[in-house]
């Protein structure tokens, strides 16, 4: 083995590379150059509401199944175990409640942006803190998505570092400027294809090098790689059942019922019921992505055993794990390589159109327009100049996270787990609870925003030792280090029992969207009760789930079973204008109208007016 642990491409590898960057661009001229020619903002930034279940569920995975995670996932499984594994049982509440809850509330009040619900639920200036925190948000984690693949790949082959960010970032900016949403999305189901064929190839080959399927069976079993369910209730210990399936689920939330980037996609679809399903079938495609990267890492487990290449100096960090296997185990196989590089690629491409896309829309909707009257054609000019700008903008913070030390880079990439879970608690407060008013919406995303950047960074800071020790098995604490799936492991001792402080610092990673969404809605409701809660009258048709009509109406379902339950009729909601011109009814059917909101309606009022 080379000692020094470089690796490096072949010809078939760069040509496969190159592949991948050339179709995700075709895509996008296809789209810029056929049909309506992205002419309107209703296409560009929605679609024309015309997509079906099939792509969009593709694109919902592939938006958060970022280059992060495919690295990340793999060299938790091979250091950790498969505890991780059951955050799968986290994605049933974490979608069921999106498709029951969010999507028909968003989908039939018409909206353009997800936050413009804040403004109906409460006022203007909510609206703007939770578009201003989601940019925030997006921004900082645009720079670390595509910048960690690139610096993996540079460490493990020589492949030149700011090659692969600049001709990703251009790639990905032009597609997503000129082919709009439908570009985006169908680029995606082009890279999740990529994505898991890469990985199943690299499974397969894994396994063989391994001795096969009984052997690495064999291997992984006696390294003790093959966890048991934990169902130890200390939060403090980094992946429990607990943590990864009832913590896991706020964060599925945050992920997949109130992020724009995926809202955007259920309101694209031609109907409510499609917009439903498409939601339903993440489920499956989230299992499949989880399985392999698992998978992977169990492979690499029976490759390397407990030889691993970062103890033996070969690589210097945990990041470029995977890439180093890959290069190492697979350099027999011409193209193998470069098709995984290619799969790396497609999941940062996926989420950072995403990012691009959804960024361009709110910033559109939520802080121009309705400040500036404009013609269609000129909004929809703006509408690619600001993804165009966002591109640049994304190049630019992966220069800033380049040039940030490896400690400073881990908070960085915690800023988008912190973050996430105050605008989910913001949009619990409007939902569930008809007393917040305004003033305890503000004051409530204030102090999550707080908590969650007082416990992240406090605790981060906290866990900065003098000398490094490796974790036993799934033992402690961590620190949150990535977006969706990712760990940066901890360097403490998991003898020690936390106390005060200490032990708020060392909550595992996967309860900090948890806590600071209930923060949010703790002290909205505190402070909405202090200053006068909003009365029945004055909170706007279809912006409040009616929790206790849907509970008596569950509950008399499974009490009579044979009586045939007839909703409660729905009062006439009176007439007012579209939300941002967006009069278009929902072609739900009648069993999809049974709930807040009916579909045969026109939705509430949202006059566009400063702050």
């Amino acid at each position: 083995m080379d000692p020094t642990g470089q690796k490096y491409f072949t010809i078939i590898d760069y040509v496969i590379f190159a592949l991948l960057l050339v179709a995700s661009m075709a895509i996008g001229l296809y789209y810029a150059f056929t049909g309506g020619r992205q002419s309107t903002t209703q296409e560009f930034m929605y679609a024309d509401r015309s997509m079906k279940c099939l792509p969009l569920s593709l694109s919902l995975m592939a938006t958060f199944q970022s280059a992060v995670a495919i690295i990340g996932t793999p060299a938790e499984v091979y250091a950790n175990g498969t505890q991780y594994w059951f955050i799968g049982c986290c994605y049933i509440l974490g979608l069921l409640i999106p498709a029951h809850i969010f999507i028909p509330m968003f989908y039939r009040l018409h909206l353009t942006s997800v936050y413009q619900y804040l403004e109906l639920r409460f006022c203007k200036a909510v609206r703007i803190c939770g578009t201003v925190t989601f940019i925030f948000q997006m921004v900082i984690y645009m720079g670390v998505g595509i910048y960690t693949p690139a610096l993996a790949l540079n460490a493990v082959t020589g492949f030149h570092l700011w090659g692969a960010v600049l001709a990703t970032g251009l790639v990905c900016t032009l597609y997503t400027a000129l082919g709009g949403l439908k570009a985006v999305v169908w680029t995606d189901v082009f890279q999740t294809v990529v994505m898991f064929t890469g990985q199943l190839a690299v499974i397969i080959v894994g396994v063989h090098q391994a001795g096969g399927l009984s052997d690495a069976w064999v291997k992984v079993r006696d390294g003790g790689r093959i966890s048991g369910i934990d169902l130890n209730p200390d939060p403090t210990v980094r992946h429990t059942f607990w943590t990864l399936g009832v913590g896991g689920v706020f964060l599925m939330l945050s992920l997949y019922g109130v992020n724009q980037a995926q809202v955007q996609r259920y309101l694209s679809s031609r109907t409510e019921k499609e917009a439903v399903m498409s939601c339903y079938m993440v489920f499956p495609c989230l299992q499949v992505a989880l399985m392999l990267s698992c998978l992977m890492g169990l492979v690499m487990y029976a490759c390397y055993g407990n030889n691993s290449p970062l103890e033996q100096q070969y690589i210097t960090s945990k990041d470029q794990m995977v890439l180093y296997f890959v290069m190492d185990m697979l350099q027999n196989f011409p193209g193998l390589p470069g098709l995984f590089v290619a799969c790396l690629f497609s999941a940062s491409l996926s989420t950072i159109s995403s990012a691009f896309n959804s960024l361009a829309t709110v910033t559109m909707v939520d802080l121009i327009k309705p400040h500036y009257s404009m013609t269609e054609a000129r909004a929809t000019l703006l509408s690619k100049m600001l993804a165009l700008s966002y591109g640049i903008i994304c190049v630019a913070m992966a220069y800033v996270v380049h040039l940030m030390n490896s400690s400073v880079l881990q908070a960085a990439l915690s800023i988008f787990g912190m973050v996430g879970g105050p605008l989910l608690g913001l949009f619990c407060l409007g939902i569930f609870f008809p007393c917040a008013n305004s003033i305890g919406a503000v004051t409530g995303l204030a102090a999550g925003l707080v908590m969650a950047f007082w416990v992240g960074i406090g605790g981060f800071l906290s866990r900065m030792p003098s000398s490094v020790q490796v974790l036993p098995l799934n033992s402690t604490n961590t620190v949150l280090a990535a977006s969706e799936n990712i760990t940066v492991f901890a360097v403490i001792d998991a003898a020690s029992r936390p106390a005060g402080l200490n032990g708020l610092y060392s909550l595992s990673y996967m309860w900090y969207s948890a806590l600071n969404s209930s923060t949010v809605v703790l002290i909205g409701l505190i402070i909405s009760f202090m200053t006068g809660p909003t009365k029945g009258d004055d909170v706007a048709s279809g912006t409040v789930y009616p929790v206790m009509r849907t509970a008596q109406s569950l509950l008399h379902k499974l009490v009579k079973p044979s009586t045939c339950y007839t909703s409660p009729e729905h009062t006439q909601i009176d007439g007012h204008k579209e939300i941002n011109g967006n009069g278009k009814e929902d072609a739900g059917t009648e069993e999809e109208t049974e709930t807040f909101l009916p579909s045969n309606v026109v939705s509430p009022v949202e006059h566009e007016t400063s702050v």
